[in-house]
């Protein structure tokens, strides 16, 4: 395989991943500066509002407030969440309502992650209204997602993605001899 081929393919499945055919490049990176500079904002607010502490090892039951360490830590979460990647291909489909819909929920998602980061909810009633608002907006969005791409929305969907994960492990595992 020539280096000429493997571009061109290595060109081909990246315009595919997100969704740029026919798209002109100045708007796919413009998309791509968009979602990742506000998943990138949504973290640094978040990591500016949580001051770091240690976990105490006598107190179980405390909630987890440490930081990971080092910055590349603090931000690849965010930049390369799955949803980032499906709002990218959102962000690349033909202008519609539904993309613009998506886009905002997609925004709104990323925000209220960031606020219920820095409001760190020690409560359970706090932490499950945390879990289900962020699940919320997650679910809202892939199923908006889905209307204009639906490989974006497979690939935000909060269940549909860990379902994957989940059985690609298991597939793994399966192949591996035991020993009894």
């Amino acid at each position: 395989m020539s280096i000429d081929n493997a571009l061109d393919d290595a060109r081909d499945a990246a315009t595919g991943f997100l969704n740029a055919e026919g798209r002109h490049p100045g708007h796919v990176l413009l998309g791509v500066g968009l979602t990742v500079g506000f998943a990138l904002a949504a973290t640094v607010f978040a990591t500016r509002t949580l001051a770091p502490t240690r976990d105490r090892p006598g107190d179980d039951h405390a909630p987890v407030t440490e930081r990971p360490r080092g910055p590349l830590s603090l931000i690849l979460p965010a930049v390369f969440s799955v949803t980032t990647l499906s709002a990218v291909r959102v962000w690349n489909a033909p202008p519609a309502r539904e993309r613009t819909v998506a886009m905002g929920l997609w925004a709104g998602a990323q925000a209220l992650n960031a606020v219920w980061i820095a409001l760190r909810p020690a409560g359970r009633a706090l932490q499950i209204a945390a879990a289900m608002s962020s699940a919320g907006m997650a679910a809202a969005f892939a199923h908006e997602a889905r209307k204009i791409d639906t490989r974006a929305g497979k690939m935000a969907s909060p269940i549909g993605g860990g379902t994957r994960i989940a059985n690609r492990v298991q597939d793994k595992a399966e192949e591996q001899a035991t020993v009894h």
